[in-house]
């Protein structure tokens, strides 16, 4: 594999034209203000071509939620993905603690994921991943924090392509973008269905 060819923080002009035109979907789409999101140097020898954002969902100054979404592209195609573009993710939220012991909470926030895809009317292949919920608690020196419980949402999921061979990969990073808000318990934005389930605000949300 060419190192070369491997994503940084400005994605790949030198990849195919597929590539390309993926990147430059994910680069042209704007997001709701709560959410800033910005290139991230990308895993290397995942795939030939790979690039990646990162996002934190704020209000204020206080960090409520944050991620990562990477696109991988194998021109050769990957019998695993099914295709030749798969993106990878990572969510994570703090949580109040009684949240956190819900037993259905792990299903919940699968259902978040696959539904915000087909909100936005998306076809997608081989989902997988794992919904990871972990709790700390203090003592001794530190007896005097509370505990904290934090969500983690790691998924992969392979995007169908259109006839140009890219996929909508401005519409996954509106899902993906949905998702994040979902966990950081933001309020549906714009017209939509306000009894979609979020999780309440956060105990003491990071300060920036």
């Amino acid at each position: 594999m060419d190192d070369s060819n491997e994503g940084d923080g400005d994605g790949n002009r030198s990849g195919p034209p597929p590539f390309r035109a993926a990147v430059d979907a994910l680069r042209a789409t704007r997001l709701r203000p709560q959410i800033e999101v910005e290139p991230t140097p990308a895993p290397k020898r995942l795939a030939p071509f790979a690039y990646a954002l990162e996002a934190t969902v704020v209000d204020g100054e206080q960090d409520l939620a944050d991620g990562r979404l990477v696109l991988l592209h194998d021109p050769a195609g990957h019998d695993a993905w099914r295709g030749t573009f798969r993106l990878v993710t990572l969510v994570r939220a703090e949580l109040e603690p009684e949240m956190a012991a819900d037993p259905l909470l792990p299903e919940v926030c699968w259902s978040w994921l696959t539904g915000a895809l087909q909100a936005r009317g998306l076809t997608y292949g081989e989902p997988s991943g794992t919904v990871t919920r972990a709790g700390s608690h203090y003592f001794g020196g530190l007896a005097e924090r509370p505990a904290t419980s934090q969500i983690e949402i790691r998924a992969s999921w392979t995007p169908r392509e259109s006839l140009g061979g890219a996929p909508e990969a401005g519409a996954h990073l509106m899902a993906w973008s949905d998702l994040l808000a979902q966990v950081a318990g933001l309020p549906p934005a714009g017209p939509g269905d306000a009894s979609v389930v979020t999780l309440p605000q956060r105990r003491g949300p990071q300060s920036r």
